[in-house]
């Protein structure tokens, strides 16, 4: 296989140390799915998206691997690859073609490019107690440590994401799970991340995502899953329209910041960063 030219870009920040890292290829409408995992693992990043074709000027079709499986959406991923296709074509709105459905993106520039996404329609679903036990057990936590105010759910806005909220900044700051047992958990429940997540303000949050099914100890900032969070929130009656900040990445020395929007009378959510490039 001729190796693609992977471009790499860090997601949801101006530091190319900081944020999430993401592959990039452009030019991927020769590569199977074997050669697209390939490349992806070697890349060694959450994800790598792919373009896989052109529909239009401005519409293409996208899709993303981690090191181990493609993943049907990607919100650091998808930011990563409209800010490259913007330094090319120049800033405006954008059209991918997602496993999960079409993802409306627009770039800006001010100084520096930001990508704002759409996400596809969102669900939120109950989870059994049973279920949430397991899924304490398996991160080393307990019961007592969840934030009885922000109840379990699982949240979906192109994959799927389990949402738990600590009680403290503290619980969520010490992360030491059992990769194994959290990735069988997952993979039975057909979960992407698990959102942890923690309320600092009414309108702020601190959040980590394991992704163990993706061969990764943890995501550094989570579009996907932060679309999904917009979601569980509209569902739990806490927002119908508004912004929220999303801090993550902080805990693996990657700040990141995402900001979630959420529409009155408008299902989708959106996400918006910036991403910059990786030149080292």
């Amino acid at each position: 296989m001729t190796r693609p030219a992977v471009l790499r870009y860090a997601a949801f920040t101006d530091d190319p140390a900081g944020g999430n890292p993401a592959g990039v290829v452009l030019e991927a409408a020769g590569l199977d799915e074997d050669a697209m995992l390939t490349v992806a693992a070697d890349v060694g990043y959450s994800e790598t998206a792919f373009v896989t074709g052109r529909t239009g000027e401005r519409d293409f079709a996208l899709r993303y691997f981690s090191p181990r499986a493609e993943v049907s959406f990607c919100g650091h991923a998808t930011v990563a690859t409209a800010v490259a296709l913007a330094e090319r074509l120049g800033p405006g709105g954008l059209t991918f073609h997602t496993p999960a459905g079409v993802v409306p993106v627009e770039v800006t520039d001010d100084g520096g490019y930001a990508a704002t996404l759409t996400s596809v329609r969102p669900y939120v679903e109950p989870v059994e107690d049973a279920d949430v036990a397991e899924a304490v057990a398996a991160l080393g936590w307990r019961w007592s440590e969840l934030d009885p105010a922000l109840p379990p759910r699982i949240a979906y806005a192109g994959a799927r994401h389990l949402v738990l909220a600590a009680a403290t900044r503290a619980r969520l700051a010490d992360l030491d799970y059992d990769f194994d047992v959290l990735e069988r958990y997952m993979t039975a429940r057909d979960l992407t991340t698990v959102q942890l997540v923690w309320r600092e303000t009414a309108d702020v949050f601190r959040v980590r995502d394991p992704f163990p099914v993706g061969g990764v100890v943890e995501d550094p900032a989570t579009g996907a899953a932060a679309a999904a969070f917009g979601a569980y929130l509209r569902e739990l009656g806490e927002r119908s329209h508004g912004r929220l900040t999303l801090h993550q990445g902080d805990d693996l020395g990657r700040p990141g910041v995402l900001r979630v929007e959420l529409r009155e009378g408008d299902p989708a959510v959106r996400v918006s960063g910036r991403a910059v490039p990786i030149t080292a």
